[in-house]
């Protein structure tokens, strides 16, 4: 019998790790995963920090998770909800795969509308910006400002092709070793320990050792998705306070020409440059993204 050697995974035990790589010397509040009902057989996962009744609701990128908010999350000390996008982490995949907007948006409002009791800031990175963005226009009911993470309705498969190329790699790693050094060399200036977390949260080990992305491992659709309609005019139709929060390093995704377009929409939006800081600002500058959103998630 051949015995597969499984590499031990706990999502809760990793925090302190977090910490000891920012400098941070915060209480770890208490955390627990969530599920949420949003049609008869599927449901919405997620995770809820602290125990009181949230004052945010952060949505991670493609390809990511609820766990990739939560070196920010224990910065900013304050309850919170970190939400897997459907097909993503913990959450069932829906109809029309990992990438349909408006299908997400739907869902996160269902999922929001059991979670919270009233509209509060909603933040939302990259896909996840974009399903705020829709949930915003449709839902302003559940959404007090919008916070956007290095996107914008002008971003194409052009501007994010160096990303959709890592994340639409290989199907599957024969060990972990293999993903690990394919994600290293992704992302250069990250913490090995800090894309091992990455790894550990996002991917899961199969019966036979073999590894893959949470979001992969769901069977493709051939679904048509619902349309998403014209993006810029709903951003322009938005009467909350939205704030963009553009990351000015090389894997940036939002251009100069999205910057104008964006603040030509929104006049009175507020536009913040992130320095040092690639498109997942929550992995290059967290300490910062956490101090930005204090200011503007209110």
């Amino acid at each position: 019998m051949h015995y597969v050697s499984r590499v031990p995974y706990d999502e809760f035990a990793l925090f302190q790790e977090n910490l000891d790589e920012w400098g941070l010397t915060v209480p770890i509040p208490v955390v627990r995963r969530f599920f949420v009902p949003v049609d008869g057989l599927r449901q919405i996962s997620g995770l809820r920090w602290g125990d009181a009744e949230p004052q945010l609701t952060l949505l991670h990128g493609g390809a990511q998770n609820a766990h990739t908010f939560d070196t920010v999350a224990l910065a900013l000390q304050r309850p919170l909800l970190a939400i897997d996008l459907p097909g993503h982490g913990h959450s069932d995949p829906g109809p029309y795969g990992s990438a349909a907007v408006a299908s997400h948006a739907r869902d996160v409002a269902r999922a929001l509308d059991a979670l919270i009791p009233g509209p509060h800031p909603l933040v939302g990175m990259s896909l996840g910006g974009l399903t705020a963005l829709l949930i915003a226009h449709d839902r302003p009911d559940l959404v007090r400002s919008l916070v956007l993470i290095d996107i914008t309705p002008g971003v194409n498969a052009d501007k994010s092709r160096a990303i959709t190329d890592f994340v639409n790699g290989p199907a599957t790693f024969a060990d972990f070793d293999s993903l690990l050094a394919r994600t290293i060399a992704h992302n250069p200036t990250r913490s090995v320990a800090s894309l091992r977390r990455g790894i550990l949260h996002n991917a899961v080990q199969r019966d036979d050792g073999t590894w893959v992305w949470r979001h992969q491992q769901h069977a493709p659709t051939d679904l048509v998705p619902p349309d998403v309609g014209d993006l810029w005019r709903a951003l322009g139709e938005l009467t909350m306070p939205v704030t963009l929060l553009r990351a000015m390093g090389p894997s940036s995704v939002v251009d100069d020409e999205d910057e104008s377009e964006f603040r030509r929409r929104l006049p009175h939006a507020s536009v913040v440059h992130v320095a040092h800081a690639g498109h997942s600002i929550q992995g290059d500058a967290p300490l910062e993204l956490a101090r930005l959103l204090q200011q503007y998630s209110t």
